[in-house]
């Protein structure tokens, strides 16, 4: 793969001006759609620093279309926006992933918040899997990440969000700003699964046992359309049991399963979603797992 010189911020298109820093405002709209058994990336809308590189077929023409999202700064600072929307027409399938982790960087002197917005809008007989790399949240970052998942008839979805909270390595935790992420996943405009999680170091739920209990890594793996949903949350723990991983539990709700990780290893957050994974993808297509090419890079 190329790497290339990447122009600097003022080359992009931008949004506002805070504190006389320029801060981008980036929005990337994709369309895939069912061709005779082939899932085509035909519609693809920029603006600012998101792209999207070729589809990929690792799985054959017939299999799920893989496309990388790309957003070159690598990062959110204060002011930043960023929107991702796709769409997948009746009977596509589509992986989705990134080329690398997702950085929020420290907020500014005025404190001024970041925003992420992912919208997946999945109609009948189509599957979307949803497999970004782990996010990394450096300490006072402010922003809040949403993630909305919209759901028609026998639409079917699995996804994952792995979150690391400060880099305890370099003496670096996240004691101080404030994360709020958003969860929504809707079937024919039903609401199944709501959530609203704060996560702010200065607060005693952040180090109680009752709440994040101090720990710097989690995760959260959803699945929705799946024909028989406890059937795979005791698959689940069945197989996972084995990897003796401790902080994890995984259950269903109004049939969307859930699996939560807590503890302090992203590579264990990690594993432990590629192992779901690998339990659930067949319940959805029949397949094995296609792990993308460009993790291992």
């Amino acid at each position: 793969m190329t790497v290339q010189q990447l122009p600097p911020r003022s080359a992009w298109s931008s949004g506002h001006r805070f504190d006389d820093q320029r801060c981008w405002e980036a929005r990337l709209r994709l369309g895939f759609q069912d061709d005779g058994g082939v899932t085509r990336l035909k519609d693809v809308d920029h603006h600012g620093p998101l792209r999207v590189q070729r589809p990929f077929y690792p799985e054959g023409n017939h299999g799920p279309c893989h496309v990388y999202l790309l957003h070159p700064p690598g990062g959110l600072v204060s002011g930043d926006r960023l929107h991702v929307d796709v769409r997948v027409k009746p009977g596509a399938s589509a992986l989705l992933t990134t080329p690398a982790a997702n950085k929020l960087y420290r907020a500014d002197s005025h404190g001024v918040a970041w925003k992420q917005h992912t919208r997946l809008s999945i109609a009948d007989a189509a599957f979307v899997e949803w497999l970004p790399q782990e996010t990394i949240a450096f300490d006072g970052s402010r922003g809040i990440q949403e993630t909305e998942v919209v759901l028609e008839k026998s639409a079917r979805c699995l996804g994952w969000e792995v979150l690391a909270l400060g880099r305890p390595a370099s003496q670096m935790p996240f004691a101080s700003g404030h994360l709020e992420q958003r969860f929504r996943l809707t079937l024919d405009g039903r609401p199944l699964w709501l959530e609203r999680q704060p996560l702010d170091p200065l607060h005693r739920r952040f180090h109680g046992r009752w709440g994040q209990g101090g720990h710097q890594v989690q995760a959260t793996l959803w699945a929705a359309g799946l024909a028989d949903p406890l059937a795979a949350v005791e698959e689940i723990r069945r197989q996972l049991d084995k990897r003796a991983s401790p902080g994890w539990a995984v259950t269903q709700r109004h049939g969307v399963l859930l699996l939560r990780y807590l503890g302090d290893s992203r590579a264990q957050a990690w594993g432990l979603c590629e192992a779901a994974w690998a339990v659930l993808r067949p319940l959805f297509n029949g397949r094995g797992v296609c792990p993308p090419r460009i993790w291992r890079t």
